[in-house]
């Protein structure tokens, strides 16, 4: 089973900085003014992120390339805490030269039903464990 890990830092107030396996970054903020995606927007660009892979490489192996393309997300939040998303709307905006419409719409549904993990982790129950560790005087490096 592959695993993905992911360490966020507190920077200051409610900024954080993510940093992966690799040393990739990203900034995740609360505080106003933001410098930063707030968490439940990065969950809206993980999905956006998802399937647009996935929706290059469909129409890269259908030898119909993308010219223009943009996902664009829209999540309707519950107004009672924990105010999850009760309603996501993924948009795909797309053309190009060979592009046609009954490939981009199999692409697209190939992603959100068979490929885009985010989009499957969001449609099935997830067990999520949290765990309290003390803070190590080694880990503040």
């Amino acid at each position: 089973m592959a695993t993905k890990h992911v360490t966020l830092h507190r920077l200051s107030g409610h900024r954080f900085l993510g940093i992966n396996e690799g040393g990739d970054k990203v900034m995740i903020d609360g505080d106003s003014p933001s410098t930063g995606l707030r968490p439940m927007e990065l969950l809206l660009a993980a999905l956006a992120g998802c399937t647009a892979y996935d929706v290059v490489d469909i129409m890269d192996k259908k030898r119909q390339p993308l010219g223009n393309y943009r996902v664009e997300t829209v999540g309707e939040r519950a107004e009672e805490h924990p105010k999850r998303y009760i309603h996501i709307t993924v948009t795909h905006y797309a053309s190009g030269p060979n592009v046609t419409l009954e490939a981009l719409q199999r692409a697209v549904q190939l992603s959100h039903e068979k490929y885009c993990s985010v989009s499957a982790s969001l449609n099935m129950p997830i067990e999520v464990k949290a765990v309290l560790e003390p803070w190590q005087t080694q880990q503040q490096q």
